[in-house]
């Protein structure tokens, strides 16, 4: 199987099954002479955990990472790290009943047809699972960039349904992302959303929704102006992650429906400094960065396996009907947010040190 690398000269790759003996990420290219513990990472991957509250999974996980290369005395040697997290609460037998079938809006169907065989325990490698190595690895590049050029890198879920928050983004920040349960900052709508996804829990069923990402203080100049613009890598970013179905920068698809003279952002200088007089670019031109603070909108489909009964077709190709067992999210929002955290900070990372050299000041 390949594609399970990332990035270019930032590289993770990740290995791991959700029912297998443990998720990993090797991390290339991670300069060296970073402080860094397992703590901090840890205090990412807890934030992204199963069992944390009473809408979210119930399967019990601490997710403890290891680091096993890569940090001699408290710090990074720029040699390829390695982490490791070892499953502890696998309970494969809740699978049995799915080997020979298909369940609808799974990747059953489709890595039968590409390997001709699949791990159907906990969806095995398309697990949403794997993304405990993408955010150890995103722990790291957080903590570079805070460090280095004090950026600060925030994602919060702003739509649940239809419940939606209008979020002004300088009123963001991460004491108030974490006030809750569903990682909204406005606690008002917070308990609407909270209170929809009871409501689907309890008819064994689920719902998608929006995440807002937010990158404060990148500096201008990283993206490359063809095929490596910096939003298309955001967007193939957040389009990796499990149950992702929508990406938006900027204005977005609402740009769409405005004329160049309300969506063009006018040059200004505000403090002896060229900016911008709104950001309905979203922080980018022409695939580069402006200064301007990042943001965008990542679309989530419902958690595809609920207990509702479905109609499905087995591998007889004959039709049977599937209530799923196991334990999952009726939302996987609030547990998505520091997955979108950690690619923000894998792109931006790969692309701040692809574009150092010419960034650095003479």
């Amino acid at each position: 199987m390949s594609g399970n690398s990332f990035g270019t000269v930032f590289k993770i790759t990740t290995c791991g099954e959700s029912h297998g003996g443990a998720l990993g990420v090797i991390i290339d290219g991670c300069p060296p002479g970073l402080a860094i513990t397992a703590e901090e990472i840890q205090r990412e991957l807890d934030r992204r955990k199963p069992g944390q509250s009473a809408i979210t999974t119930s399967r019990k996980e601490e997710d403890t990472i290891h680091i096993l290369s890569g940090v001699f005395a408290g710090e990074t040697t720029g040699t390829p790290i390695l982490l490791l997290a070892y499953n502890a609460d696998a309970r494969s037998e809740d699978y049995a009943a799915l080997q020979d079938l298909y369940r609808p809006s799974h990747a059953d169907f489709t890595y039968q047809m590409k390997y001709g065989r699949r791990d159907f325990r906990g969806s095995g490698r398309a697990s949403a699972r794997e993304t405990l190595a993408r955010v150890a690895a995103g722990a790291i590049a957080k903590k570079y960039l805070k460090q280095h050029l004090n950026i600060e890198i925030l994602s919060f879920v702003e739509q649940v349904g239809t419940i939606r928050a209008e979020i002004v983004h300088s009123d963001v920040t991460l004491a108030l992302i974490e006030k809750n349960i569903i990682r909204c900052p406005d606690q008002k709508i917070a308990k609407q959303m909270i209170k929809l996804i009871e409501t689907v829990q309890q008819d064994n069923d689920s719902i998608g929704g929006v995440i807002k990402g937010l990158i404060r203080n990148v500096p201008g100049g990283l993206g490359e102006p063809v095929f490596d613009k910096l939003p298309a890598d955001l967007a193939k970013a957040m389009l990796s992650i499990n149950a992702v179905k929508g990406f938006e920068i900027g204005a977005g698809f609402a740009g769409s429906a405005m004329r160049g003279s309300q969506h063009n952002d006018l040059f200004i200088i505000k403090n002896d400094k060229i900016r911008t007089k709104t950001n309905h670019a979203g922080g980018t031109l022409g695939g580069i960065s402006t200064g301007e603070d990042i943001y965008f909108r990542v679309a989530f489909k419902p958690v595809a396996t609920i207990g509702k009964e479905q109609v499905t077709v087995n591998c007889a190709k004959q039709e049977v009907l599937l209530s799923a067992a196991g334990r999952h999210d009726p939302c996987v929002l609030p547990r998505a947010v520091p997955i979108v955290d950690a690619m923000s900070a894998l792109v931006i990372m790969d692309h701040y040190l692809r574009a150092r050299k010419v960034l650095t000041p003479k």
